[in-house]
């Protein structure tokens, strides 16, 4: 044998190979997990991810015969108004009356309330036990009333969305949720 004969070339490559079959199955395994992210509704990062549902939210009292409408699964408490003919109201009297004077004049209001919700008995519970706080927010929004637009009927309906929207807010700081649907006049004198 002689001396001369060359050596055999290496293989080119071999290392790269390695690496790209390396990437390659990170690649892979990185999509599998996103892929069971998303399908176990994870969503990456969370951004996708569907509401949360507290299980101890309050939840809508159906009417006597009717199903659940499956339109209103995911919605908060008191973020829309339900379907009365679907679902059964409660309601909850104020036993005190409010009494406040009225804003930029001598006049006084004095209004006995009571509230309705759709939804089971945590939200009247829940209003029961935060009835202080409630009652100074109605009288907040009383003090802030002009004595002429209570004298007609659009006054009066306004103000009980303002009501309604104030006791609700109330409720949303203290407990977390709100539900009162609608806010009811049962004594309304303006002097």
């Amino acid at each position: 044998m002689s001396d001369d004969a060359a050596p055999a070339p290496k293989k080119k490559g071999g290392k790269m190979k390695l690496i790209i079959m390396a990437v390659g199955a990170l690649v892979l395994v990185g999509g599998g997990v996103a892929g069971g992210m998303v399908a176990a509704g994870m969503g990456l990062g969370g951004a996708h991810a569907g509401p949360k549902i507290d299980p101890d939210a309050p939840k809508l009292v159906l009417r006597a015969g009717q199903s659940e409408d499956p339109t209103v699964a995911f919605k908060p408490v008191g973020s829309f108004q339900p379907d009365p003919r679907l679902y059964k109201a409660s309601y909850y009297t104020m036993e005190q009356p409010f009494t406040s004077n009225l804003r930029d004049t001598d006049g006084i209001a004095q209004i006995s309330l009571g509230v309705s919700t759709f939804y089971d008995s945590k939200v009247l519970d829940n209003f029961k036990d935060n009835e202080m706080p409630i009652r100074s927010a109605v009288l907040e929004t009383l003090a802030n009333q002009d004595a002429f637009a209570l004298g007609t009927p659009e006054g009066k309906t306004a103000l009980q969305a303002k009501l309604r929207d104030s006791m609700n807010k109330v409720l949303v700081q203290k407990t977390g949720y709100g539900g009162i649907d609608d806010v009811y006049f049962t004594n309304f004198i303006i002097q």
